[in-house]
């Protein structure tokens, strides 16, 4: 661990990013019900019922990226061994959910195949994601210099 104790902010990110992982494997496995309640779309649903490999590989997918983006807040926090590009990558990801969180709601009525309740949910947890990593972020900022040894 570079840091005297493990980020509570980059923690607490990254078990959200596990946990939506986990979810979206849940997709795969249970199917239809489970692609409908999170809101994914009518279409997803019918083509899971169908048997398409298309929602599972497009869920596993987004799966494998918040793996990823798990692991690498982690890594920022302290709690695993430091990832490659690090702050780089804490950096985007966290972009991405801020942006995520904030840019989808004005698109709502424009894509009718998913619920606003969707949109205003997923856009909450992307939000609140990202706030984490901001946070996180800015806390760890001078110990994920690129600069720092790899212990």
């Amino acid at each position: 661990m570079t840091q005297e104790r493990a980020n509570r902010w980059l923690i607490a990110a990254g078990l959200g990013s596990a946990l939506a992982a986990l979810l979206h494997l849940g997709c795969i496995a249970f199917g239809a019900p489970w692609y409908r309640f999170f809101g994914a779309g009518e279409r997803m649903a019918q083509l899971a019922i169908a048997g398409s490999p298309y929602p599972a590989v497009v869920t596993l997918l987004i799966a494998s990226i918040l793996t990823i983006w798990a692991l690498y807040a982690l890594s920022g926090a302290g709690a695993i061994r430091r990832l490659p590009l690090l702050r780089s990558a804490l950096c985007a990801i966290t972009a991405v959910y801020l942006l995520r969180g904030v840019i989808a709601l004005p698109f709502v009525a424009q894509m009718p195949e998913r619920s606003p309740a969707f949109w205003y949910w997923s856009s909450a947890i992307c939000f609140v994601l990202g706030a984490l990593h901001l946070i996180g972020l800015r806390q760890a900022w001078a110990h994920l210099s690129a600069s720092r040894s790899v212990r």
